[in-house]
């Protein structure tokens, strides 16, 4: 019984946090055009999926979700939503930004055909204040930076894709098996 409330309460945590104002997401845009070399695949990718918020909660078994927009050459296009199940060693909570560059179209279509997931050995790179490391299924990188508008970041495409985060607030220790699973919805006069 504990198990199944604490998992409702991760549900609406999830759900609650996932709303997103327009103003959200132009804000969230221009903190990653501002934010290290995350500003750099503005100018050179296809695409991208942004989410403003992400809610993430766990206590053995997590969960997170967020809803997005996705941009194709910089013009909106369609909703996407995110949701993560992981396994393993995690307690806590924590909110945080997403961004998934797609480095030409094929990758765009790849993301958008419907369901797409990222499996393991796909990592997101996060941009925080201070010294930070990569945050997703596997993998790690660490960099140091000053804050989210001046961070240092490596970051690169991976099978056409490039994953950045900047962390919201919260706390969360995790060592855990994850991955992501996107919907997509086009707007209707968009396709």
């Amino acid at each position: 019984m504990q198990r199944f409330l604490m998992l409702l309460a991760l549900a609406t945590l999830a759900f609650a946090g996932s709303l997103a104002s327009a103003d959200e997401y132009s804000d969230t845009v221009g903190i990653f055009k501002k934010a290290g070399e995350s500003a750099k695949f503005f100018d050179n990718s296809y695409g991208y999926a942004v989410f403003p918020n992400i809610a993430k909660g766990g206590l053995g078994v997590g969960a997170a979700h967020g809803n997005g927009r996705v941009y194709e050459q910089a013009k909106y296009g369609g909703d996407t939503s995110m949701t993560q199940v992981s396994f393993g060693l995690q307690a806590g909570g924590q909110a945080y930004r997403q961004i998934v560059f797609f480095e030409d179209k094929r990758a765009f279509d790849e993301f958008t055909k419907g369901n797409f997931e990222f499996g393991a050995g796909v990592s997101a790179v996060a941009i925080t204040a201070g010294v930070s490391g990569s945050t997703g299924t596997t993998g790690s990188s660490t960099s140091a930076s000053g804050g989210q508008q001046d961070a240092g970041t490596r970051g690169k495409y991976n099978k056409g894709m490039a994953i950045f985060t900047v962390a919201k607030g919260g706390l969360m220790y995790e060592a855990s098996v994850a991955g992501q699973k996107f919907s997509y919805k086009a707007l209707a006069a968009s396709k």
